[in-house]
Formats: structure tokens, C-alpha cells, sequence
């Protein structure tokens, strides 16, 4: 059996940024497990040849990166996520929003154009994708203390510690004996996917399970392009459609000149698992050169990315379920055997912005700030410098 202080289970943003606080105050024995072969959890930016490069090589390496899951932040409402960026390093744009909109208003009318409007503050992205923040956060973390191909599945409360039982691809367990658990991984899929012994409590079992996973029912499709031909036209690349299959369309181009345009399938999640990918690529072809024209038909690249697909993502409930950010649940249990040994992190968790990128920042700060309450009280004075 492997023993550490700490375990996270999870290793996409609030995963990496929870051991990136706790290596700030100089704890490092910790053990970060993370199911899938990379890390990054939601965020997953692509790389023009068609390669998830997130949490596999830097941003700095490859800064024409498309992302494939969320995209922008907004430094004016998100504070504490804008001061992780500058600290970081991290260089960011402005979204493209100049020119005017096209949209579809019936799946029986014919495109129309209006003009465009610009969100305020203005959407931000990063470059190199949202990837960039991954790989940041893992340049500055030590690498033996983060495990791919591991996922969490049993907890068992002991006289004091914890027992967890982690599964490789291959079916083969792990066992750490830690004392404290920190999961990064959505409410619902905690509920799904780990097993607890003794029973978690009933009514904060049914609070996580009750709450929706942003991006479950989500998929995007991203089309590049040799030029940002839509601009010329004096278009924004901005798209709004009651015909689909895309119901809103962005301009996905690279600070450093890569033009691409991407949009969010309006087609239900279980539909859209019974049609080929090159159906749906066809469909979104058509639909974007119905759009901004002809040019729009012959991308140099495309992609499909459905997190609906996605185990370590979504489940059955999340198919069915209305896409929108919830209210935060309980992050620890109150009372009974667990009360002290676990906290969730992931983003949901997060009060001011659950499901946002600010809100997985959010919440690992909160659960490092509790961790440190329960399991160091000597470093309790140090838990007011988590920002």
C-alpha cells in the first residue's frame, strides 16, 4: 500500500491547482490521481494537426491551439482566476467580436445578417488555449506526485486515515493510505464512480448526486481555415441558428494567425451519439457555409469534441438533464465518520462560479484552505495566503 498526507482524485484545474497551493506551502506529500492517460479533466486544447496536446507539451511549443472545451474567462468578474493567469505568465487576447452576426431564425428562413454586439467586459482567451493554464500549473508541480491512468474508485474510512483503491485502463488496483482526500472530480461522478465504506450521508450523498456536470451535455465542433475569410466580409464569425446542427458559432482564430470558427451542437446528446462524425462534419460544413459562404466548405482541419461521450465526463443523468450552472453543494460532510477526510473541489463546488474555469480555481482554494484547518492545524495561520 502507497502512503501520502494527502490524495487528490483528479487531475484536471482544480486538481493541479489544489497541489500547486499545497506545494506553496511547502506540502508535498501528496498524490495526485488522475483516470484518464493525460491531465487536464475538461480542459483539452487542440493542436492544428489534430493532436490534445493539453498537459502533454507546453503552450510556448505549440501556440496555435484550439480548444475544445471551455475557452474564455472575464478578468473583471473573475479576479482571483486573472491573478493565477498573471502569475503564471500567461499571455491573453481579446475574443474577435468586430462585424456583424449572421442568423438563423427557422429552419425555414433563409439566413439573415444583423448587426454584431460585443459581451462587456470582453471575453478573454489565452494563448496556446486554455491548455496553456494546464501546462503551466504542471511545469510548476513535481512529477512524481502526479499519476495518469488512475481512477478513484473506493474510499474506506479507518481509525485514522483513509484507505483508497485507484484502477489503471488494465483493471489493476492501487491501495494509498492517506489522510485526507480532496476530490476533483465532479458531485455526480463522485457519487457515480466511488465507492464509500462507511456509506456517505444520505442527504449530502443525494446533493452531489443531484447535481448537473457543466460540459456534460455539451459538444463542440471547430473548422480551420487558411484565412479568417468571414472578417473580410465584415463579419464577426459570430453565429446564432434555430436550424443547427450548430446553435452558436464563435471565431475560434489563434492570436498568432491560425483562422478557425467553432460552434456548440444544438443536436441532443443521444442523437448525436447515433450519427457517424462524418455525418455531423458534413451537416456543420453545409450549416457554416450556409453562413459566411463557400469558402466556409473546404476547411484544412476539423473536430469533433463530445463530452457527452466522455466517462470521465458525463453520465446517463447528465444526458437528460438542462444544461446550466448550478448551485453549489455541500462541500464536506458535517457530521459522521467522514467529517474532516473529504472535500469536494472540482468546479461545481464553487460558489460564486460553479462550472466555470474561475470556479474550479475557487473551489480548490476553499478545499485546500479547510484541508489545512483539519490536517495541519499547525499551518493554520498560513491558510489566509491561499488567494
Amino acid at each position: 500500500m502507497v502512503t501520502a498526507r494527502i490524495a487528490i482524485g483528479g487531475g484536471g484545474l482544480s486538481g493541479l491547482y489544489a497541489a500547486f497551493l499545497l506545494e506553496q506551502q511547502g506540502i508535498k506529500d501528496y498524490v495526485l490521481l488522475e483516470a484518464r492517460h493525460t491531465i487536464g479533466g475538461r480542459i483539452e486544447s487542440m493542436s492544428v494537426s489534430g493532436v490534445s496536446v493539453s498537459g502533454v507539451c507546453d503552450a510556448s511549443d505549440d501556440p496555435d491551439r484550439f480548444d475544445l472545451g471551455p475557452t474564455w474567462f472575464w478578468p473583471a468578474f473573475q479576479p482571483q482566476l486573472d491573478r493565477v493567469i498573471r502569475n503564471l505568465g500567461l499571455e491573453r487576447f481579446e475574443q474577435c467580436e468586430t462585424g456583424d452576426m449572421m442568423i438563423e431564425r427557422s429552419p425555414h428562413e433563409q439566413p439573415s445578417r444583423m448587426h454584431g454586439y460585443t459581451t462587456s467586459p470582453r471575453s478573454m482567451r489565452l494563448v496556446g488555449g486554455m491548455g496553456a493554464l494546464i501546462d503551466a500549473l504542471r511545469r510548476e508541480l513535481s512529477p512524481a506526485r502526479l499519476v495518469s491512468d488512475r481512477q478513484v474508485r473506493h474510499l474506506r474510512c479507518a481509525d485514522h486515515h483513509v484507505e483508497l483503491d485507484a484502477e489503471d485502463s488494465c483493471g489493476q488496483l492501487t491501495s494509498y493510505c492517506v489522510q485526507y482526500v480532496l476530490l476533483a472530480v465532479p458531485p455526480r461522478l463522485v457519487t457515480a464512480t466511488i465507492g464509500f465504506t462507511p456509506a456517505l450521508p444520505d442527504k449530502l450523498a443525494r446533493k452531489w448526486r443531484d447535481t448537473g456536470t457543466w460540459m456534460a451535455r455539451h459538444a463542440k465542433y471547430v473548422a480551420v481555415y487558411e484565412t479568417p475569410f468571414w472578417r473580410a466580409q465584415g463579419l464577426s464569425g459570430e453565429g446564432r441558428s434555430a436550424r443547427g446542427p450548430l446553435s452558436e458559432i464563435h471565431d475560434a482564430s489563434t492570436a498568432h494567425g491560425s483562422a478557425a470558427l467553432f460552434g456548440f451542437f444544438s443536436v441532443p446528446a443521444r442523437v448525436r451519439s447515433a450519427i457517424p462524425d462524418g455525418v455531423l462534419r458534413s451537416h456543420c460544413r453545409t450549416q457554416l457555409t450556409r453562413l459566411f459562404g463557400p469558402q466556409a466548405a473546404t476547411p484544412k482541419a476539423e473536430f469533433i469534441k463530445d463530452w457527452a461521450s466522455d466517462p470521465y465526463t458525463a453520465n446517463a443523468t447528465d444526458l437528460d438533464a438542462i444544461a446550466q450552472h448550478g448551485t453549489a453543494p455541500p462541500t464536506v460532510a458535517k457530521e459522521g465518520v467522514w467529517q474532516g477526510r473529504i472535500a469536494g473541489i472540482a468546479s461545481e463546488w464553487s460558489p460564486q462560479f460553479p462550472g466555470y474555469v474561475a470556479g474550479a480555481i475557487e473551489a480548490a482554494s476553499l478545499g485546500v484552505r479547510e484541508l489545512l484547518e483539519v490536517v495541519t492545524p499547525q499551518d493554520r495561520l498560513l491558510s489566509g495566503a491561499i488567494q
